[in-house]
């Protein structure tokens, strides 16, 4: 079965949402541009590929946390921040997101109470580890200019500390 088909039928719920993904693909979009130099919806639109009804409250979580800024009117639009600039592709997925959990035990609202005995536990929080120390490195500036530093995430696929 082709991997395409694969994520059509697959119902998990450890896959981010749509907002947090599209918030991702503004930032990248956004850093492109030259410091300054703002963008229209219509040209965050066609360069996102996500629809302006949805996107429109991707982008006030994004002004909301600061990472970009907007202004109305003929010369208006919206820009990254230099916040934006400097901020994590986890940081802009918690901004919409909230805190990433790949299972309600590793959730900081409530702690689990299987933990101590659970053979379960000790994977997933690997696993999240894993994740958020993949999206914490992954910098929107370094996506932005095509800079990302795989051999530092190396070790993730190869299982050994780089």
């Amino acid at each position: 079965m082709d991997s395409k088909l694969q994520m059509e039928r697959c119902n998990s719920s450890m896959q981010l949402t749509r907002a947090a993904d599209y918030a991702v693909r503004v930032m990248v979009f956004l850093a492109g541009n030259p410091a300054g130099e703002r963008a229209s919806l219509a040209q965050i639109v066609k360069a996102t590929d996500a629809p302006d009804s949805f996107l429109s409250k991707v982008l006030q979580g994004l002004t909301r946390a600061g990472f970009i800024t907007s202004r109305r009117g003929p010369a208006g639009g919206f820009e990254i921040s230099e916040i934006g600039r400097l901020t994590s592709m986890r940081e802009v997925v918690e901004a919409i997101d909230g805190p990433i959990s790949l299972n309600v035990c590793l959730s900081q609202r409530r702690p689990c109470p299987r933990r101590r005995w659970c053979a379960a536990h000790p994977v997933w929080a690997r696993a999240q580890e894993a994740l958020l120390g993949v999206l914490s490195r992954a910098m929107i500036a370094d996506m932005a200019s095509g800079k990302v530093e795989w051999t530092a995430l190396a070790h993730i696929r190869t299982g050994t500390d780089a």
